[in-house]
């Protein structure tokens, strides 16, 4: 019987009103627990993964990677557990997901948590480090495999689960869906224009959310949250050179600020949000849409193209600049997670079942039923290509050479080039057709360019089905897919009015993408990218639908083939950091540029030193910059690089110089007054693996006065930061005339560590490399804290006290 996706289509749509409308129901009990933890990799000089251009590589930090797992059991049976991880990397791949697995089950000593059972997605953001999915593809533009980076996403994952495994109490679970506007649009609707049943949606992308509220027993204790939302985390563009989480990190980092203890630093609080992927295959956050940088006109609609080039074609977001859309996007998806979290009211139930099935399919082999495919006859998947269209890139980053996307035709001079690396057989070119063969990875040998055997994996929480894809679904894919697994849940007799299914993409695995057999033949970037050849779609539909029954009628799943295993098998052409040196007479930590002694609410703060390479050290759980505050006569840390408004940067300086610099945008809502602030930062020294830091800190600053100084009278005196034998000269700086006679032009940029100057005057020194001079702050304060400061005595005099 063939599957009816109009009819379906409508089944889903009123099933899912009577969700949103449903009255609130008896809780089921689960185990619940959620975790948290720092998978950023290197942030200098290594590539970054999502737009596969090399010259992307990393110069610093916007906001720190994190892993956020949670841990949903049948408190009846141990067994029945599934594990749901969101990690701020560019997708789950299969030798990070074995090698988790393989850590649990040693650290645990069970198979408590398993491949079966445990779930890995991928946010998606394209400014990530790259260099850790093992095979050829996606790691050729990073120069090949990053232990470092692979390690620390294998290790921050880990401790994420077992914080949450810690973390494990009766709880409860609340489901709400909802719709979010203007948060994104369809890249390629070029493409989705070719479905049969597009007529039967009012968009061309998924505007629902789901969100899932975790509270403890009693509803007393808030854990965590987790939405589904597709969008891709691409508002930062392929120019952007520090890591960042994109729009979902910043929607991550906006609910857990708001639902920690005031003051928590990022990554440190026990309520963990997770702005979950779906399926976001041709979904864009960059609203204003694809134009020709040169003309402002639209690009070409079918091609992406501007005057026959798709390098001037590029979408933008909705902010003034990059940084700004990120923040846009990643607002709107956290305002309506906000709403739809505080007003949550149905719970998962359906008498606490918590289930799941896997098995893997090796997707190069699959005889396709008439039942699933578009064409009404029985098909098979292909051997896995890529097509021209890839090499164009998207109108979100596009590529670098004359290719352009719905090329379903071939090129002698790219077929020649191409063949090099392996020449498809006339039975694959009919197979993928109509899309013209550019690189044939299904053959290229002997190390693997992309995977062949792909996980397929479904979790049941209540009334909940999670169902995890190995790739990038296309708005329309994921509909049918979801169908699909309704109507085997309908056949099963499982299904009831309150069902729901979501998609957590970009799962355990990544093969690119999967379109439908409609978008499949306009072969724009995502079809070109789907690579087992048009019938991909209907084969997933196949497994999953086996897969959805095997569940709902509680039988085992095949395991399927193993997927190759590419654990010490990878390839590495990166090269270690260059031992850090420095400047003749300088010393790391040392300020290149010092901050101003006075700021505004919305000024930027910027301090650079002479310092070293970050990729000396993750600083995993750690910060490279804090925003100190001066409070109850210590400095506590107010902010750090997990914050959004913070940026680390880093770049060479000559051959084996660093500079370092940190910035703070301060909110226009900054508290204004007589605090002091100050910036700091910290990095490892090339060759010292125990603590041997390098760090620096700026001078004192306030914020908002109209004088340029303060009055800080409970400070510590001069003479309890000098370093031993300089307490004469703190005693000689408490009297102007002792300045007047003690110090001589000799002493113009003395350098004196750790001073606080007491007396009439206080002032600073701009950095004297900088070529700068005394000014001063302030009159008639009791003394002025700073680090490292350059006093200049006789400027101050000279300039008769301005």
């Amino acid at each position: 019987m063939t599957i009816r996706l109009h009819l379906s289509a409508i089944v889903l749509i009123l099933s899912l009103i009577s969700l949103i409308k449903a009255k609130q129901n008896d809780p089921g009990q689960f185990l619940v627990g959620a975790g948290i933890y720092d998978i950023t990799g290197q942030v200098a000089e290594i590539g970054f993964m999502g737009y596969a251009v090399p010259k992307q590589r990393g110069h610093g930090l916007l906001q720190r990677m994190r892993s956020r797992a949670f841990i949903i059991g049948d408190v009846n049976k141990e067994e029945n557990r599934v594990v749901y991880v969101s990690a701020d990397n560019g997708m789950a791949f299969q030798i990070i997901k074995t090698e988790v697995v393989d850590r649990l089950n040693k650290t645990l000593g069970s198979n408590l948590y398993n491949d079966k059972n445990v779930l890995i997605s991928g946010t998606h953001t394209h400014s990530t480090p790259g260099g850790t999915g093992g095979t050829a593809l996606v790691d050729i533009t990073t120069f090949g495999f990053v232990k470092e980076n692979w390690e620390a996403c294998v290790n921050g994952i880990v401790q994420s689960i077992m914080l949450a495994h810690k973390n494990l109490q009766l709880g409860r679970i609340k489901i709400n869906v909802g719709q979010v506007d203007n948060a994104n649009i369809n890249r390629s609707p070029a493409s989705y224009l070719n479905n049969v049943d597009r007529g039967e949606y009012k968009d061309n992308t998924d505007h629902e959310m789901t969100v899932l509220r975790f509270e403890s027993i009693d509803g007393k204790t808030e854990i965590g949250m987790i939405n589904f939302y597709p969008v891709h985390a691409v508002s930062l563009n392929n120019t952007n050179l520090l890591v960042a989480g994109d729009n979902k990190g910043y929607a991550s980092y906006l609910f857990e600020k708001l639902k920690n203890p005031p003051g928590t630093l990022p990554g440190q609080g026990s309520f963990v949000a997770a702005f979950g992927q779906s399926n976001e295959g041709d979904v864009s956050p960059n609203l204003m849409g694809p134009k020709c940088i040169d003309t402002g006109l639209p690009c070409e609609f079918y091609t992406s193209t501007c005057n026959g080039k798709t390098e001037k074609c590029i979408a933008f977001g909705p902010g003034n600049n990059m940084y700004e859309s990120n923040v846009i996007i990643g607002q709107r998806q956290y305002d309506v997670a906000k709403d739809l979290y505080d007003n949550a009211q149905v719970f998962l139930n359906g008498n606490s079942i918590v289930n799941f099935r896997h098995t893997y399919v090796d997707m190069q082999t699959i005889n396709v039923s008439s039942r699933f495919t578009s064409t009404g006859h029985n098909e098979t998947t292909c051997q896995a290509a890529l097509g021209y269209s890839f090499a164009a890139g998207t109108t979100d980053g596009p590529g670098d050479f004359d290719f352009t996307q719905s090329t379903n035709s071939t090129n002698p001079f790219w077929q020649f080039v191409a063949a090099f690396l392996a020449k498809p057989t006339q039975q694959q070119i009919q197979c993928q057709a109509p899309k013209p063969i550019l690189l044939d990875v299904g053959l290229i040998k002997p190390i693997e360019w992309v995977p062949f055997v792909l996980p397929h994996q479904i979790f049941q929480i209540g009334q909940l089905f999670m169902v995890g894809v190995p790739g990038e679904f296309s708005t329309m894919s994921g509909r049918r897919l979801k169908i699909t697994i309704q109507q085997a849940l309908q056949d099963a007799g499982t299904w009831t009015p309150d069902s729901h299914i979501v998609i957590a993409g970009l799962s355990n695995s990544y093969s690119h993408y999967i379109t439908t057999y409609e978008e499949y033949q306009q072969q724009r970037y995502e079809g070109a990218s789907t690579l087992y050849g048009p019938h991909t779609l209907a084969a997933y539909q196949q497994t999953f639908y086996d897969l959805s029954m095997k569940l709902a009628r509680n039988e085992s799943a095949p395991s399927g083939p193993q997927p190759f295993d590419m654990r010490g098998k990878t390839f590495s052409f990166v090269l270690p950091p260059i031992p850090d040196g420095l400047p003749i007479n300088k010393n790391f930590g040392d300020i290149f540029t010092d901050v101003d002694p006075s700021y505004k609410p919305g000024d930027t703060v910027r301090c650079s030193w002479w310092g070293a390479n970050p990729r000396n050290d993750l600083f995993t759980e750690k910060s490279y910059l804090y925003v100190d505050r001066f409070i109850n006569q210590t400095w506590v840390p107010i902010l750090t690089d997990g914050d959004i408004e913070t940026r680390f940067l880093w770049r060479r300086q000559i051959i084996d110089n660093s500079i370092i610099t940190v910035e703070w945008d301060i909110p226009v809502t900054q508290q204004t007054g007589q605090d002091l602030y100050r910036l700091r930062h910290s990095v490892l020294l090339s060759g010292f693996k125990n603590g041997d830091f390098e760090s620096g800190s700026s001078i004192g600053w306030t914020i908002g006065g109209s004088s340029r100084g303060t009055t800080l009278s409970s400070l510590m005196k001069a003479q309890d930061y000098l370093s031993t034998g300089s307490a004469d000269m703190a005693s000689i700086a408490n009297s102007h005339s002792s300045i007047v006679t003690s110090v001589n032009r000799h002493n113009l940029g003395t350098v004196m560590p750790k001073i606080v100057y007491v007396g009439t005057y206080a002032w600073r020194v701009e950095d004297i490399i900088c070529g700068g001079f005394a000014s001063v702050l302030s009159q008639q304060i009791n003394s002025y804290y700073c680090l490292d400061i350059y006093f200049a005595w006789l400027a101050v005099l000279e300039n008769s006290g301005h």
